[in-house]
């Protein structure tokens, strides 16, 4: 059924997700079954529709209204999922980023004062802007949330800076005019792009971005040269005025096609290199100049992975036509990747399938019902859903991770009203890189080829 063999993205994968670095995260912050006991978790009566989507926007925005420092504004990478203290302490900028988008979505949903949340936007973005440690613009992955102190001997990360900057910049465009917005542009247009494109000038024909320095081994190998959630990062670096990169560099990534099932996509694996970017940046009726869609891409990746979970059901006990989401996520044996062709191992991401519902709204939300009727009990907890589960295994996580619930939030908010999509499609450098990589309006009848010449 696979015509195309998974391989450039699972550089990006191993490097990105499963890290050294995470697997480390994991040995000190720990993933543990939980078995929900009553003081981990609180189950409620069925949920309409729309009261589901609230109470799991909800309990997203409470996870980075919680879990950031008071006094930097830096968001845990994780937490547990019951309603005691976790003792975590180890912040990513990349959740932090999320924090910091989450914002005006909970303002609009009236969970917070105005003033209170731009305070705490005006925190982070002085902290970062004057004290967190960055290489030519880029931060480090992991930090203490207490100091930003470099955690782990972590790696200046380009993708993960990406995330923490786009996250500044919707706060910035909510905040238009004020200090929240100038602070986050000069955040943005210090990230010197030339620099993590070249490695430093030593290769400088190189087209595509290297994925972090780490100062103790300098450049990593691994480069973002393969379609993934790496469209938000090309779409930044085109559009920065200070160190930008060209046209080519967004021609340049691999766009490997993929079949299963009948359908096509790209690169397939997991869920989340689908949704990343799309939650930010609304592709939907869009072709670059290169002749893609990636809305269609995404929603066939979306139906790929379902499809593969249903085919794959008579062996898993988590998996069937409404319960699915393979996704990289916390699994049984610790942090793995599963993927739709790929690797899986009954493992399934809540928020992987949730994510999902701009491109399948029916079936992503009719997914979220049905975790929620059926395993509640184990699955539920102060911040929403847990990151994954196994019934194989009778495993529940006990964590969430801030990524996850970023996307979750980000991308319900955006089928909901759009918000996301209007902050960042306003802000006049990304409409100037939109134009740079040729987007431009199809209307061609559904279903559409994912690509026309």
């Amino acid at each position: 059924m696979l015509s195309l063999p998974i391989q450039s993205n699972w550089l990006t994968l191993i490097y990105r997700r499963i890290s050294i670095l995470l697997v480390i995260t994991l040995a000190f912050s720990g993933v543990h079954s939980s078995q929900a006991s009553a003081d981990q978790t609180q189950t409620s009566a069925p949920l309409k529709d729309s009261q589901l989507l609230d109470e799991v926007e909800h309990r997203a925005f409470l996870f980075f209204w919680e879990k950031s420092d008071p006094n930097t504004g830096l968001t845990n990478d994780r937490a547990k999922n019951n309603y005691g203290e976790d003792g975590y302490t180890i912040a990513s900028i990349a959740s932090t980023g999320y924090a910091l988008a989450a914002l005006p979505i909970a303002v609009e949903h009236q969970w917070i004062e105005k003033q209170t949340a731009y305070d705490r936007a005006l925190l982070t973005l002085n902290f970062i802007h004057d004290k967190l440690p960055c290489v030519h613009g880029f931060y480090y992955h992991f930090i203490d949330k207490k100091t930003g102190k470099r955690m782990w001997n972590c790696e200046v990360s380009s993708i993960d800076t990406t995330l923490l900057v786009i996250g500044a910049l919707e706060a910035a465009q909510y905040w238009h005019g004020t200090v929240v917005e100038k602070l986050a542009n000069e955040i943005y247009h210090r990230m010197d792009w030339q620099w993590m494109r070249t490695n430093g000038s030593l290769k400088p024909n190189k087209l595509a971005v290297t994925m972090g320095w780490n100062p103790e081994t300098g450049f990593i190998p691994s480069e973002w040269g393969n379609y993934c959630e790496l469209m938000t990062l090309y779409l930044l670096a085109l559009g920065e005025p200070e160190h930008p990169l060209g046209v080519d560099s967004w021609k340049d990534w691999k766009r490997n096609e993929v079949e299963y099932g009948g359908r096509k996509t790209l690169s397939g694996g997991p869920i989340f290199m689908h949704q990343m970017a799309q939650s930010f940046f609304n592709f939907k009726n869009q072709r670059d100049s290169l002749g893609y869609d990636y809305w269609v891409t995404s929603e066939q990746a979306t139906l790929i992975n379902r499809q593969f979970c249903i085919d794959h059901s008579a062996n898993r006990k988590s998996y069937s036509s409404e319960i699915w989401g393979l996704n990289a996520c916390d699994a049984p044996d610790g942090y793995a990747a599963f993927g739709a062709p790929g690797d899986e191992n009954g493992t399934v991401s809540p928020t992987g399938a949730l994510a999902s519902l701009i491109f399948t709204p029916e079936l992503s939300i009719s997914s979220a019902n049905a975790v929620y009727a059926q395993l509640a009990d184990h699955v539920w907890g102060k911040y929403g859903y847990c990151d994954s589960f196994n019934l194989d295994r009778n495993w529940y996580d006990s964590d969430v991770i801030g990524i996850d619930l970023g996307m979750v939030i980000v991308a319900i908010e955006d089928y909901r009203t759009g918000l996301p999509w209007k902050l960042i499609q306003s802000h006049p450098d990304l409409k100037r890189a939109w134009k740079i990589a040729g987007f431009h309006t199809t209307k061609e009848p559904l279903p559409r080829p994912m690509r026309v010449q």
